[in-house]
Parts: C-alpha cells; structure tokens; sequence
C-alpha cells in the first residue's frame, strides 16, 4: 500500500507512521520539518496553513491519506482539493470531543454533534475537528474514515496525562487516587489506534467510528495500580471519594488528568458505546503494558514532555491544571 501521512512526526502521527513502515508498506510522510520522521519514509515538507504551502503534494498517487490535522477546517477542505483524485481513501483523526453535550447515555456513533463548517478559519478545537469531518464527508463520501479517540495514551504521549500519574507515582508515599476504584476508564492505547486505522482504511471503511477501549477494560484501580507498580517508588494508593476532592476546587479531567466523578459525564466519556469498532476488529492491549512502555519511553527522554503539540501550532488536548502538592496533602491528611 502507498500511504500518505499528513503529519507523522509525533503522537498519533508517528504511531500510524511507524505501524504502516512495519508492514512494509510505502510511507509519503508530509510536514513541517521541526521533527524528524521515522526512518525509512519519504520526507516531503511544507506548512497547510501558508500560500503555496502544499506545493510539495502536487505531485503523487496514494492508495491512502491519514490525516491528524487539528487546526482551521479549511486547511482539510483544502488538502482534500488538492489531492482530488489522486488518493483512493482518507482517514481522518477526529475526537469523541465533537459530540454537542450533554447527550443521553450511551454515546453511539448517531448521537448529534456540535456544528462545523469546512471553510471555518480558527474555532475551538470542537468545532476544528467537527469541521474538518464535514470537509472530509463533503470531499471523499463513501471513501473516507473519521475516527474518534477519546483520551489517547502510550509512548511519546504529548498531552501529559499518562506522564503526570507516572510522575506522581515515581514520587512514592501516600497518593491521593480519585475513586470510585472500580469506576471504567476509557482511552485508547495509540499504537491499538494506528493499527486498527490503517486495517479499517486498507479494508475501505468509511464513516465515523468510536475508537477507545470497551468499559469493561480498565478500571481507574487497574490503571493507577500499574502506575505504582511500573514506577517501584512504592506510592501507597489512598482511595478518596469523589466528594471531597470537588469539595477541594480539584477539576475534573483537567485537575486530576482523565478522571471524572460518577454522573452523566462519566458515563459518556468512560463508558462510551465502542461496539461497532470492536465488530470491526478493534482490539486493545492490557493497562499495564500501556502504562509499562509509556514509563520507559518517559525515562528515556529524561521526564522532559513536550509543551504543546506542534500540530498546525494548536493544542490538541484540553489544558491540564495539574493537583497542587498542597492541596493532595490536606485531602490525604483530612
């Protein structure tokens, strides 16, 4: 298969890189030039969001484009003019987050989303990604794949969350760990991404598709036990409940990366309705081999982690505003 990788040079990028190099299969890897690729690809650089940045795409055929873009939907709408009958399919990264919340539980595919417009210049990262799956639709129809991860874990993770638990378990002692401990957490390993994307594509799937690990996979326990356990600094878990630590001005999902108290949230974003990804082949690997090799490529880069992504120069996670010490000591005290 000839691919093209619109991005490739970070998280999920470099992930659906990496997994289409290991089939062998020919990699076009088209960015701005700030990181080096993976080995083995075929570099073309460029800026979508300047004149004449794609100059180097005029040229080529692809049997698949994937695309992570996060930025100003035109920039979509754009790409896919460009590329007008010179790809067989588009994969395009979205997120669970275009979903026009609150909605009733279970969150399926069908469920509404907020509005988007392919010629939107820079909205909010909602509105970004529900443009960009408009532009894609309008563009490609049968032919292209939308894809919505939730929270995305694993090596070389630029949002933070996976690292901050690490980061804090490896500080050992008493911890602060947010129950219920059997409450579902729901995330996508992003190697299980990459490898389901590129199979879904190679087999010509279209439409969107929920893309996080079933409810039953993980538990907030699961999760922060291997932490613990990876780290061997010999943290000691203490399970509080959800009342005093909002009572504490602690916020979900940002205060505390990923977690969120039970209630309709919760049962939207960690217990999301998974099963047409999974009748289509997903498959996720355990908790603990996520956690394991996100620690190990997190020593490996010394603990430094990227501040921002550099994906059009826009984030692509909510901010975190990460538990002050402070305020865990007084919780675990109390």
């Amino acid at each position: 298969m000839r691919i093209l990788m619109l991005g490739g040079t970070e998280f999920v990028g470099r992930a659906v890189t990496e997994a289409a190099l290991a089939r062998e299969w020919e990699v076009t890897v088209f960015h701005r030039g700030r990181h080096e690729p993976p080995p083995g690809v075929r570099a073309l650089h460029g800026d979508r969001t300047q004149p004449d940045g794609m100059a180097a795409l005029a040229q080529g055929e692809w049997d698949l484009a994937v695309d992570t873009w996060s930025g100003p939907p035109r920039v979509v709408r754009d790409t896919l003019r460009l590329l007008d009958g010179r790809i067989g399919h588009y994969t395009y990264v979205s997120s669970r987050g275009i979903y026009d919340f609150p909605v009733p539980a279970p969150l399926t595919e069908e469920r509404p989303v907020v509005a988007g417009s392919p010629d939107d210049g820079e909205v909010a990262y909602r509105e970004a990604k529900a443009g960009g799956e408009v532009a894609a639709e309008q563009a490609m129809g049968d032919r292209s794949l939308r894809v919505r991860p939730g929270l995305i874990f694993g090596p070389r993770e630029n949002s933070g969350r996976v690292p901050w638990w690490l980061r804090r378990a490896a500080r050992g002692g008493p911890q602060l760990a947010p129950g219920p401990r059997t409450a579902s957490l729901q995330y996508i390993d992003v190697r299980d991404l990459a490898t389901w994307t590129l199979d879904a594509a190679g087999r010509g799937l279209h439409g969107a598709y929920n893309l996080v690990c079933p409810p039953e996979h993980a538990t907030m326990e699961d999760f922060l036990t291997a932490c613990a356990e990876v780290t061997g600094a010999g943290a000691e878990l203490r399970w509080i409940d959800p009342e005093p630590i909002l009572a504490a001005g602690i916020r979900p999902w940002t205060g505390l990366p990923g977690w969120l108290p039970p209630g309709e949230m919760h049962e939207l974003l960690h217990r999301t309705d998974v099963s047409k990804a999974v009748a289509a082949g997903l498959r996720c690997r355990p908790v603990k081999e996520t956690v394991a090799d996100t620690w190990e490529w997190l020593r490996e880069v010394g603990g430094d982690m990227p501040e921002e992504s550099s994906q059009g120069g826009y984030r692509t996670a909510h901010e975190l505003a990460p538990l002050d010490p402070d305020v865990e000591a007084r919780l675990l005290k109390g």
